[in-house]
Order: structure tokens, then C-alpha cells, then sequence
């Protein structure tokens, strides 16, 4: 009897935390954004209203950036300023070492500018028959031929990782959007396509490399191409 009450309070423990856990880890990344983002104009606001406000730096803060997006899309004037800005803050020695890596690590996630993370594809490391995911992002040429710059990232923080440069016909290109494969590091593998098809890029010229659709080749046997969550 015993037995059978740990068996069942340890079933119901282990299902218990398995819903609360990823609850609590949500909760907390969520109250540090908040507080994060609130912390920058939160206290300026406050002041000058005299008053604790909770939240309200958020809310000037989207409203910033959309004042900001608005005047970078529909002026002609704004996106002169803005682009004044920034070539300022990239001639400040420090401030343009810091701010120029992170415009261009921006850019290349939101994949919105010709720069970046062009497309995803797969190297073989660290040994034949395993295979890592990887962002390809520029093509260059050696004494050895062809050459792929590959960001590789690591999970579940993409922003650190290495960068490879290898030849280009061990570099295999797949069929995943950039969303798709940040979605597969961020989540460490959980959120996968049930199938992956690839490609070598030496069909490939230089010009061509980013703008070739991919061919299909199955990398892994499974069922269609969508979204499967599996633990």
C-alpha cells in the first residue's frame, strides 16, 4: 500500500512539475524583459510625473520605436536622420565597436537587409554522419577553391556560436527557412521538421549560391514537411 502511494505521488509530482516548471521559467524570462525594457525610460517618466508608474516605460518604449519605424518608412527626412545617427555612433571608437556587430546580428535574424544570415544549411561535424545546423553567410574565394562562411549557432542561445569557413561542397543547403531553424535551436532540437532535405551548393556559382531554391534530397526519412513537437 505503501508503495503504491509513493508510485502514485511520484507520477503526480512528475506531471506536476513538468507543467509548472516551463510556467515558472516563462514568468521569470518575462519579468526580466519587463523590467529590462521598463528600467530605460520607466524612471524618467516616473520623475517627471511625480509618481510610480509600473509599465510605463514599455509603453513608451513601443511607442519610440514605432515613431521611429514610422519616420525610417514614410520620410524621406527620417531615414536621412537615422542614417545620420548611426553613422555617427559607428565613428565613436567604442560605442561603433559595440553597436556595428549589433546592428548587422540584428539584421541578420530579422533577415530584412542583403547581409546576414542568407540562408540555412548543414556541414558535417564533428565527425562523418552528424550533422549541425548552420547560417550561411557570404561565399570567398582561396587558393583552394571555393569557400562557405558558416555561422554555426549554439542552442538555446543562437547569438553565441563560431564561424566556419570551409569548402563549399561540404556545405549542404536545406530546405528551412531562417525562422524554421532558429525555432529548432531556440527550442534545443524540440521543434524539428519531421523531414529535412538538402542539397550540395556546388552546382552553384558564387552569385547564384543565395538565390538557388533547394533540391529535394532527403537528409532524414519522415512524414511531411511540417512542424513536429516531440520530447
Amino acid at each position: 500500500m505503501k508503495s503504491v502511494a509513493l508510485r502514485h505521488l511520484r507520477r503526480v509530482m512528475t506531471e506536476g512539475l513538468i507543467i509548472v516548471v516551463p510556467l515558472a521559467i516563462t514568468f521569470w524570462v518575462l519579468r526580466l524583459v519587463f523590467n529590462f525594457i521598463d528600467g530605460f525610460l520607466g524612471p524618467v517618466i516616473e520623475d517627471g510625473a511625480g509618481r510610480n508608474l509600473p509599465g510605463v516605460g514599455i509603453a513608451a518604449m513601443v511607442l519610440l520605436v514605432y515613431v521611429i519605424g514610422q519616420l525610417w518608412e514614410l520620410s524621406h527626412l527620417g531615414k536621412r536622420l537615422i542614417g545620420a545617427i548611426q553613422k555617427w555612433l559607428l565613428a565613436i571608437p567604442l560605442v561603433g565597436a559595440v553597436y556595428g556587430p549589433a546592428r548587422q546580428l540584428i539584421n541578420s535574424f530579422s533577415g530584412t537587409s542583403e547581409s546576414g544570415f542568407k540562408r540555412v544549411v548543414v556541414i558535417e561535424y564533428p565527425r562523418s554522419g552528424t550533422w549541425m545546423i548552420g547560417f550561411l553567410t557570404a561565399t570567398t574565394t582561396t587558393t583552394d577553391g571555393e569557400m562557405g562562411v558558416v555561422y554555426v549557432p549554439t542552442a538555446p542561445t543562437p547569438n553565441s556560436g563560431w564561424v566556419v569557413v570551409m569548402p563549399i561542397e561540404d556545405v549542404y543547403d536545406v530546405d528551412m527557412s531562417v525562422q524554421q531553424a532558429m525555432r529548432m535551436v531556440l527550442s534545443g532540437g524540440i521543434v524539428t521538421p519531421e523531414q529535412i532535405a538538402m542539397t550540395g551548393l556546388t552546382s552553384s556559382p558564387p552569385s547564384d549560391v543565395f538565390s538557388k531554391a533547394p533540391a529535394a534530397s532527403p537528409l532524414q526519412a519522415g512524414g511531411p514537411d511540417t512542424e513536429a513537437t516531440s520530447r
